[in-house]
């Protein structure tokens, strides 16, 4: 599905026109990222979790050379999906 289709199926279901839901979908996106940007764990009930996660330093190899690097350490988005979103997926 792309964004577009996204969506008019947002403002099918919440009855808003597309410009409100497309409105309503990027403040969404854009809070979420702002909250996991800034260290905050982002809990939606029925859909799960994003929050940030620490990557440590290892070490890496490259593999046009063979060449052993150094990768740094970073902070990655992480997400884990809610038990319902899980199994709605799977079909149960």
């Amino acid at each position: 599905m792309k964004k577009d289709e996204f969506v008019q199926a947002i403002a099918e279901s919440a009855d808003l026109s597309k410009a409100d839901a497309d409105r309503a979908l990027k403040a969404v996106v854009d809070t979420i990222t702002a909250g996991v940007a800034g260290g905050d764990k982002i809990q939606i009930p029925g859909l799960g979790t994003f929050e940030p996660r620490e990557r440590s330093a290892r070490e890496g190899r490259n593999p046009q050379t063979g060449a052993t690097i150094q990768i740094a350490a970073t902070t990655t988005p992480g997400f884990k999906p809610a038990t319902a979103f899980k199994q709605a997926v799977a079909g149960s």
